[in-house]
């Protein structure tokens, strides 16, 4: 217990906590930061292939070309600077994060970026080819054999190092600048600007600390566009069980196949209010849509980016079902080259006990027909 002696009256106290030397690191750090969105263009808008006669067209946010190649680097940028900004992150000192992959690629490269070490807390079942990368940016890979211990593992080595636990899954949604500042939203409305349908009807995004979707919902109802927000969630995931009962206590068991996204608790940062409409994916049909998106544009993604493009599809049959003229955006999250050894590989299918051939003849006879078979 700290004691404090009493002053006479009218005596100031003044306490200055102030370093030059550290404060000048803390610039530097903040323009290396910012010096990396200035090299950065802005990510682009692919349009997956319809008939023009339905009158549905549907878009692709491609966050894959990021630096780091995936959407998880605009959310590390934001991360860094919050925990710069608040004096969080330090000359020297460890960044820690509880992370399955992408948010810790992206992290270790700002990490490298302004030079401090980084240690990635995350499931031994995370891809190679995540771990690699987190490696190329000098990050270090803490593994645990629960993911529900990667929370408390990463506050633990962030007590013993005296470094800072980045708690990606508490802050994305404050970190983030929902009112614009080039956030992804700002970025998407401003691309479809010149489309034929130019305010979405609606935009489909998945959850892993949910800042994403809170951030597009936040801006929507901001500038009082009539775009509704649908998040889609994956197998052995709580947050579309704990917003349809409103339970924020729910919690899952079993840990996600979607390497992302998917949670075995309501995390901090999904704001479900927010949110207009969820739906439940089967990993089966997240893996079927992430393999036709490679028929349909060429382009390999990774299984958030099915998750969502199920949904989407789903979104779509439906208004071409009522006639309903208009436009649908979802995100291509990250590279399918990550998962060659999981999604785009038929023996991981067969361990997993999953069977995509149910999934792939729905969405080959919506893209023939227009409709959702029953």
């Amino acid at each position: 217990m700290t004691s404090f002696q009493q002053t006479s009256p009218g005596v100031t106290l003044d306490v200055d906590r102030s370093d030059a030397a550290c404060r000048a690191w803390l610039k530097e750090a903040v323009r290396k930061v910012q010096a990396d969105a200035n090299r950065s263009a802005d990510t682009h808008l692919l349009r997956f292939p319809l008939p023009e006669s339905w009158g549905v067209d549907l878009y692709l946010k491609d966050e894959s070309t990021h630096p780091t190649g995936s959407l998880k680097h605009r959310l590390a940028r934001s991360l860094f600077l919050y925990g710069l900004c608040n004096g969080w992150i330090r000359p020297d000192r460890p960044v820690i994060e509880a992370s399955s992959g992408s948010t810790a690629v992206s992290e270790a490269y700002f990490a490298q970026l302004i030079g401090v070490p980084f240690i990635a807390v995350m499931p031994r079942t995370t891809s190679a080819e995540k771990i690699r990368l987190i490696e190329f940016h000098g990050g270090r890979c803490h593994f645990v054999d629960d993911s529900r211990r990667m929370y408390e593992e990463s506050a633990r080595l962030a007590a013993e190092t005296g470094g800072h636990y980045m708690d990606q899954f508490t802050y994305a949604e404050r970190a983030t600048d929902w009112r614009g500042n080039n956030n992804i939203a700002e970025s998407i409305f401003r691309q479809m600007r010149l489309e034929r349908f130019p305010e979405p009807a609606w935009i489909v995004a998945t959850a892993g600390t949910g800042g994403t979707s809170a951030t597009l919902a936040r801006y929507v109802r901001y500038l009082q566009y009539d775009t509704r927000i649908c998040v889609a969630d994956p197998d052995n995931s709580c947050f579309f069980e704990g917003w349809t009962t409103g339970d924020p206590d729910v919690t899952c068991d079993a840990a996600s196949r979607i390497e992302g996204i998917g949670r075995p608790r309501m995390e901090p940062s999904f704001v479900p209010h927010a949110i207009d409409r969820m739906m439940k994916v089967p990993d089966a049909a997240a893996v079927a849509a992430v393999r036709a998106l490679e028929g349909a544009i060429g382009r390999k993604a990774g299984g958030s980016t099915g998750t969502g493009l199920w949904s989407t599809l789903k979104i779509v049959a439906e208004m071409v079902a009522e006639g309903r003229r208009g436009s649908v955006v979802s995100l291509l999250c990250d590279p399918g080259d990550r998962y060659l050894d999981k999604y785009y590989s038929d023996a991981w299918l067969t361990e997993q006990g999953l069977d995509i051939r149910p999934h792939t003849r729905t969405i080959e006879s919506l893209l023939r027909t227009g409709h959702w078979p029953e």
